[in-house]
């Protein structure tokens, strides 16, 4: 399929086969797309948690609102933190980014305010959303993403330190029942003269 084709056929599962799991060398691939995601002057500010442990992803589905029954049958959840410590941000980009980078931080983003600077930062996080939704297309893996998760409880279980979970991605396979699926509810979307605006 090419890109065109992957988005047309890219839709949020609403049921998984509870059956069907994904390959260890799959998710490995999985991995290491999202270690290359995109970010701001090469910020990632991000920690990304796999689960495929039964007894974690049903805790983590109990704390999930009306998500739960998704994140059950699904081979695994990924879970989406961004760094919650800002000395402890400046420390890892003075460790690993060109002075370049950390100037620009340094002249741009370190004089807002702690509001702005995090929600800067979350910002990154959910540029590799979409990397990662577009690499489980492209592999033809199911996806769900939810920001319904209760975030204290997530970090709790997952003994998070210093991250902050923002939003979990159900993966696996479709259930041939799903009733979501673009072959039996029809894709809708705003027309393009709606959404681009070309000059």
């Amino acid at each position: 399929m090419n890109f065109i084709e992957i988005a047309q056929n890219r839709y949020t599962t609403k049921k998984y086969n509870a059956t069907k799991k994904i390959s260890e060398t799959e998710v490995s691939t999985l991995k290491e797309i999202l270690r290359l995601s995109p970010s701001s002057i090469n910020s990632q500010p991000w920690k990304f948690s796999f689960i495929s442990d039964e007894k974690v992803k049903n805790s983590l589905a109990q704390v999930s609102y009306f998500n739960e029954g998704k994140i059950q049958d699904a081979s695994h959840l990924v879970v989406f933190s961004v760094i919650d410590s800002i000395k402890l941000f400046e420390k890892q980009i003075e460790k690993h980014l060109p002075a370049g980078a950390v100037g620009y931080y340094n002249q741009f983003i370190k004089l807002k305010t702690e509001e702005q600077i995090k929600s800067w930062l979350s910002n990154q996080v959910y540029l590799s959303l979409g990397f990662f939704l577009s690499a489980c297309a492209s592999m033809e893996i199911d996806s769900t993403p939810m920001e319904g998760i209760k975030a204290e409880e997530y970090a709790s279980i997952l003994k998070l330190k210093n991250y902050k979970p923002l939003f979990a991605v159900a993966i696996g396979y479709r259930a041939k029942e799903d009733a979501n699926q673009p072959t039996i509810k029809t894709k809708t979307r705003l027309d393009v003269e709606e959404v681009i605006n070309s000059i």
